[in-house]
């Protein structure tokens, strides 16, 4: 496998620290947060003709099945509006993305004061005012409110409902407050998105923010292009999914001509009872072993999708970081497992990072420094293009450490410093962010030696 062949080698039970390891001294303090500046989007990968089909499902179908009778959108110049209190990197965020949204979506979408007329509502509200409503969610977007009082109001309001619409001028977005500055920014993305354009999300759009497995964190280049797409002259609110299909290849080759020309791709086979299974598997409010069964079975039906199918990787990966705990062999071989197919793709280098990370720290743990140094480099470029802070922050914390290892500790204070920073911006807690520090230590034999010594 490359960089990740290494692995093979590593003395398994490693990773997991003796109880006699004593939790590492990060009393310090914290740097001023990062934050990402200019956005670096992936171009899409896939043909037109692939990308036709992956609208239409994203586009006339509810993720739970319901058929969407019209495509919709919003007609003409769209304004955003935030109401009650703004959490500070809110407003910088919401900036960059209408930003991103006119640049390269080219969609008419600007920032207004005017909360009674703007065509999308932002409010933020506590996380357990979300949870009191959709359990399983982080946040969500509603048509036709606008702003938390009326949506509970009008919670079962048929007028609310996505397979009522039949043209979008109101929606309400609410993301919780009492979160990292990184997960307010990834569920405005997402969010913003889905108020603007698809309805659903599909596990093999490995490009995508519109994917459950929450690898992407911002709006992807390949997202850019749907919501241009969505917002083509050639489409109009109402228009059956018989119109739009007619019309889509002539958009995507005009819009994407390294695309190619073509029809729309067959539709692909999905299968229910897999997608049942990595639901489980991920569902945080499932007992540990409901979710590692779950897992196991994910793993078997997804090889129905074939040898080489992300989707497989996905559950591979899932089921490593259920058992890492309690399993850390058998929680490898599920990561080298999904190295080996995510490595061999041009469109899952975010997905390969974060296997190498779980990789680094095995790494790490082994005492192999310069093999957990080496991964961390190859995979610093994909994450910060990637824009997910919290992931640099984690890869930052195996660098320093590995550095310390290699007797280079002048080096490694700078990137403690940065991986510091950078998770400001992607943990928030400063509890939290001493909590990921302190188990990026535990697990070293640095700390291992100071403990028996």
């Amino acid at each position: 496998m490359n960089r990740l062949a290494t692995l093979a080698f590593i003395a398994l039970a490693s990773c997991a620290a003796p109880e006699t390891t004593r939790r590492a001294d990060m009393d310090f303090v914290l740097p001023p947060m990062k934050t990402f500046a200019t956005p670096t989007p992936s171009r899409p990968t896939t043909s037109n003709s692939q990308i036709a089909r992956d609208f239409l499902d994203l586009t006339f179908q509810l993720e739970n099945g319901t058929e969407m009778p019209a495509f919709t959108r919003f007609e003409g110049p769209i304004t955003v509006a935030i109401t009650g209190a703004s959490p500070p990197n809110l407003r910088p965020d919401l900036a960059r993305l209408l930003a991103r949204l006119r640049r390269e979506a080219r969609i008419d979408i600007d920032l207004t004061r005017n909360t009674d007329t703007a065509s999308i509502i932002i409010e933020p509200v506590r996380r357990a005012q979300i949870q009191s409503v959709a359990p399983a969610a982080a946040c969500f977007v509603r048509p036709n409110v606008s702003g938390w009082d009326d949506y509970r109001a009008k919670r079962n309001d048929p007028s609310t409902f996505w397979n009522r619409l039949t043209a979008r001028t109101r929606m309400a977005v609410f993301l919780p407050t009492d979160v990292s500055p990184q997960e307010m920014r990834d569920c405005l993305h997402e969010e913003i998105a889905q108020a603007l354009g698809p309805v659903n999300d599909i596990y093999r759009l490995n490009q995508s923010v519109f994917n459950d497995d929450n690898f992407h964190t911002v709006l992807s280049g390949f997202d850019m292009l749907i919501l241009r797409t969505y917002y083509d002259p050639a489409l109009a609110s109402g228009m059956s999914e018989a119109e739009v299909t007619s019309r889509l290849p002539a958009i995507l080759a005009r819009l994407n001509p390294s695309g190619g020309r073509g029809g729309v791709a067959a539709p692909e086979r999905e299968n229910t009872a897999w997608r049942k299974a990595i639901d489980r598997a991920t569902r945080p409010d499932l007992s540990r072993a409901r979710r590692q069964s779950a897992a196991i079975e994910a793993v078997a039906l997804a090889q129905d999708f074939g040898s080489a199918d992300p989707r497989l990787a996905f559950s591979q990966y899932v089921f490593g970081r259920l058992t890492l705990g309690s399993r850390p062999d058998e929680a490898l071989k599920a990561f080298l497992a999904a190295g080996r197919i995510y490595q061999n793709r041009s469109d899952t280098a975010i997905q390969e990072a974060h296997i190498a990370m779980q990789l680094a720290a095995f790494q790490l743990s082994a005492g192999r420094a310069d093999v957990a140094l080496r991964l961390v480099n190859d995979n610093i470029p994909t994450v910060t293009r990637s824009e997910h802070a919290a992931l640099l922050s984690l890869f930052l914390l195996v660098k320093a450490e590995a550095l310390e290892l290699l007797a280079r500790p002048d080096e490694a204070a700078p990137v403690q410093r940065d991986a510091l920073a950078w998770a400001r911006y992607g943990f928030g807690d400063d509890d939290e962010i001493r909590a990921r520090a302190d188990e990026i230590r535990a697990i070293s034999p640095r700390t291992r030696q100071d403990a028996a010594s």
